[in-house]
């Protein structure tokens, strides 16, 4: 078994706060799961599962078993040292030590949060729905911190070629931010093809948060590293994680 690859944050984040993006491999999940997939709910055997939990536990060092989520693309964003065991949220974040949050994603983007000072984190699965539905901006207001002093890192999601959607899904974002528009060119029969990363940015800026890192990846394209529900149906899940030491 080979060991799990991880992708780390390049952003300017306090040494204390540290985060990592699983890729697929390095786990023991059979196809088409293969081979670190980290989620319990897409039809993967459980014990490969756990084992592959307990793998990145080890592997990262973790203070604590992250706090797993049971997301439904809303904006409900959970405080990670307060909660039981699967909260139904699709954001956690943490103002202490020994907390870490983690979302999943296999195309859906993973918004990374920590302020200038590294005493608050958090993580947000932002799908279309919860993207517009307003999860970041759930996020800021849970960790209570002003846009201008927190950085942002945007995690493996789809790309702008690959993100095809219909004009509902334009419109859903015209209709309260004309600026969103930009984020979307004309694809094929009436389709459009959209940018998820811009939309997100689009988010951020408007809420004060222009230290913005990251993008620039494409989940459906790079099938070496990553999970991809829109290419593969049946598949595994990344987790992107963040957490606070105690340095």
């Amino acid at each position: 078994m080979t060991e799990p690859q991880f992708i780390l944050p390049d952003w300017p984040a306090p040494a204390n706060v540290r985060a990592a993006v699983t890729t697929r491999s390095g786990g023991v999940s059979r196809v088409p799961y293969d081979s670190f997939n980290l989620a319990a709910h897409v039809g993967d055997d459980p014990a490969a599962v756990l084992a592959n939990r307990a793998r990145l536990c080890t592997v990262l060092a973790l203070p604590a078993e992250p706090v797993w989520l049971k997301q439904v693309h809303g904006v409900v964003v959970v405080d990670a040292a307060q909660v039981g065991v699967e909260p139904e949220a699709d954001g956690a974040f943490a103002a202490q030590p020994g907390a870490v949050c983690v979302v999943f994603t296999a195309d859906c983007l993973p918004v990374l949060l920590c302020n200038r000072e590294g005493t608050k984190v958090a993580a947000l699965h932002a799908g279309w729905r919860g993207l517009a539905g307003g999860v970041i901006e759930a996020g800021l207001q849970a960790l209570g911190v002003p846009g201008s002093e927190l950085l942002a890192w945007l995690g493996p999601a789809i790309g702008p070629a690959s993100f095809e959607v219909g004009p509902e899904v334009r419109a859903t974002f015209s209709q309260n931010d004309a600026q969103a528009a930009q984020a979307f060119r004309a694809g094929r029969e009436r389709k459009f093809l959209a940018d998820i990363y811009q939309l997100a940015r689009q988010r951020l800026q408007r809420l004060g948060v222009t230290a913005v890192y990251g993008g620039g990846f494409c989940t459906v394209t790079d099938s070496t590293r990553f999970f991809s529900y829109r290419r593969d149906g049946a598949t595994g899940r990344m987790a992107s994680l963040i957490w606070l030491t105690g340095e």
